[in-house]
């Protein structure tokens, strides 16, 4: 953690809701006109879209059907610690971008699947903002978490989680059905030891649910609404929360327990504008403060 060089890390798993979020810190980072260096997740893949497929069949190939993007051996998670820490340290630190489609391949000169040379990030910001799959991962050997001084959970009630994930990839990215089910079971060890426990390291977790039937997200034709939803928002440590004024300001909301307020699920906005928006300022009041 750094108070010269903050960082704000956002992690949730595909289909998590994580770009929606980082959409809500963007309206706030311009409205207060802060400088922002931005990284994405899928920038510290281990294999770019082609060799990630010949490294999937080599991995089945030596019988390891688990191996995903999810897990430590799909990405550089040691280059990932090591941008953070230079950041927090000097402001400075390594990234690059993934190409996801024709649109970024257009912006970035690189074709769709593809990786952006290594280069470094913009100089003279107020803050980095991570948003991926391991902004807040604990191994063995690396720790990203303890780096961060701001930690974002997204992570939606697992069948809608696997319903956005589903309708997503193949109305988007035109997978089918069952293509995408075989990658939820591959994935699902590493969802277990690498993605989950990442939301016990969280400041703040935002847990949408749906208030209509998931039961089989597999044949799920439509994505609940945010008027079909609830959002639970737990805080690790709730001291200086000041969750009356939040039960005031958001119309719905009730306390759940000691450290969570439950809230209508088209109040996410307002929710996170009003419990984010002091966080991130303090975050930089404190980068002026040391100079």
């Amino acid at each position: 953690m750094s108070a010269k060089h903050p960082i704000i890390s956002i992690t949730g798993s595909s289909g998590a809701g994580t770009s929606s979020v980082k959409a809500t810190f963007e309206q706030i980072f311009r409205r207060e006109r802060i400088e922002v260096a931005y990284v994405e997740g899928d920038s510290f893949h281990r294999y770019d879209r082609d060799e990630m497929k010949q490294a999937l069949l080599d991995a089945q190939a030596r019988g390891h059907f688990n191996f995903s993007h999810f897990g430590p051996e799909a990405n550089l998670l040691a280059e990932l610690e090591t941008m953070f820490r230079e950041y927090g340290e000097s402001g400075t630190g390594r990234y690059r971008h993934y190409v996801h489609d024709e649109n970024e391949a257009a912006v970035y000169n690189a074709p769709p699947g593809a990786f952006t040379p290594w280069e470094e990030l913009p100089p003279n910001t107020d803050l980095l903002f991570y948003e991926g799959l391991h902004g807040a991962v604990v191994t063995d050997d690396v720790n990203v978490a303890r780096y961060a001084d701001l930690k974002i959970g997204v992570v939606p009630v697992i069948n809608l989680e696997w319903t956005q994930k589903l309708l997503r990839d193949r109305h988007s990215r035109g997978y089918t059905t069952g293509a995408v089910t075989e990658t939820i079971l591959r994935r699902m060890h590493d969802y277990v030891y690498y993605i989950c426990p990442q939301f016990s390291e969280t400041d703040i977790n935002f847990q949408r649910a749906p208030t209509v039937d998931t039961s089989n997200p597999f044949v799920a034709r439509s994505i609940p609404t945010p008027d079909e939803s609830i959002v639970v928002i737990r805080f690790r440590d709730p001291k200086g929360v000041d969750f009356p004024y939040l039960v005031t300001m958001i119309a719905g909301s009730w306390m759940s327990r000691a450290n969570s307020i439950v809230i209508p699920g088209n109040k996410l906005d307002l929710a996170m504008q009003l419990i984010l928006t002091p966080r991130i300022l303090d975050l930089v009041r404190r980068r002026k403060s040391v100079g």
